[in-house]
């Protein structure tokens, strides 16, 4: 036991060293383009720190273990339980971070027409995924999911045009993206520039994979210690692991009042763990309903869709808004242990 959760500990502490290592050129790669925050934030940041979810599944999918049923449990589990946990308890946390200098009834005020964008293709293309798990893989109807996967992709891929062609004008308005700080391969001496922007970027990305495939293993070994379906616990723990340590870039960038950058990390990736990643997971595992994937379903659903109510509303988004996604994760926890 020990064993196991020193590795997923480890495995932890090289997904977060990489996240940092990548956000970091991110920024100054979105600086250097003169692209806006949206962009850094929805599609480079979003993406970057997206990756070792992205990874789980992918490698556990095809072939992580030696059981292809813990396999698909895995990459199923690690698909859904990332919006979950992004759309829920990464955005109260952000919340509850500035919840002593801005007040319950603060505002965050993220950019409206990018937050809205995001939050309206992650509502279209979550539905779509769910609407797939419906759909028998008999009776000639296997051709319908291949649709709907295919369709997921360019959602995805519309999504980002839409973004990039939104840049310059949000630019013009002063949404231009200022990356904090040295670059982390300045402190060595080297000078920035694209090519050492896109070398920090590398190097990031080889410690994502690393930290990602590492951690397959050691959920499959935590879930039989612990007595629960690697399902369930990759709905509850990857996401978790490999998300939530990332998400402390919105965190920091929230309380520096960034809060388009910091929404904007969360929303592009759910946006982008909503289309791709579901696509995968529709095409490759038997994507069938069970009750704690119901569940998730339905949680992330409504957290989406209460963000979406609230920056809408006279106001916008308060702290306290926030603070009802945190509770939404909590209710799930608690239904999600009872099943």
């Amino acid at each position: 036991m020990l064993y196991t959760f020193g590795e997923l500990f480890l495995m932890l502490v090289v997904i977060l060293v990489a996240a940092e290592i990548f956000t970091n050129a991110l920024e100054h790669l979105g600086q250097k383009l003169n692209i806006s925050e949206g962009v850094t934030g929805s599609v480079f940041a979003a993406v970057g720190t997206a990756l070792p979810e992205t990874l789980v599944p992918i490698l556990a999918i095809m072939g992580g273990t030696a059981n292809a049923s813990v396999n698909h449990e895995i990459g199923v589990g690690a698909i859904l339980g990332a919006p979950l946990m992004l759309a829920t308890l990464s955005t109260s946390l952000m919340g509850l971070s500035v919840l002593r200098a801005r007040g319950h009834t603060g505002h965050i005020r993220p950019e409206r027409s990018g937050f809205l964008r995001d939050i309206n293709f992650f509502l279209c293309a979550y539905t779509l995924s769910a609407l797939a798990m419906f759909i028998p893989h008999e009776g000639g109807l296997e051709a319908l999911r291949a649709v709907i996967s295919g369709v997921l992709v360019l959602l995805y891929f519309f999504y980002i045009l839409l973004t990039l062609r939104a840049s310059s004008h949000l630019v013009d308005q002063g949404h231009a993206t200022e990356a904090e700080g040295e670059m982390f391969l300045q402190k060595l001496g080297l000078k920035v520039s694209l090519a050492t922007i896109l070398v920090q970027i590398a190097i990031g990305l080889g410690l994502l994979v690393a930290g990602a495939k590492g951690f397959i293993h050691g959920v499959e070994d935590a879930s039989r210690l612990l007595g629960i379906t690697p399902l369930l616990l990759s709905l509850m723990i990857i996401p978790i692991a490999t998300e939530l340590p990332e998400k402390i870039n919105s965190i920091l960038w929230v309380r520096k009042g960034k809060d388009t950058l910091a929404f904007g990390n969360i929303t592009g990736a759910m946006v982008f763990q909503g289309t791709l990643l579901p696509a995968i997971g529709i095409a490759l595992t038997p994507w069938t309903l069970r009750a704690e994937v119901l569940a998730g379903l339905t949680f992330t659903l409504a957290a989406a869709l209460w963000l979406r109510i609230t920056v809408t509303r006279k106001g916008g988004i308060r702290v306290w808004h926030l603070m009802v996604n945190g509770a939404l994760y909590a209710g799930y926890l608690v239904l999600a242990l009872s099943l």
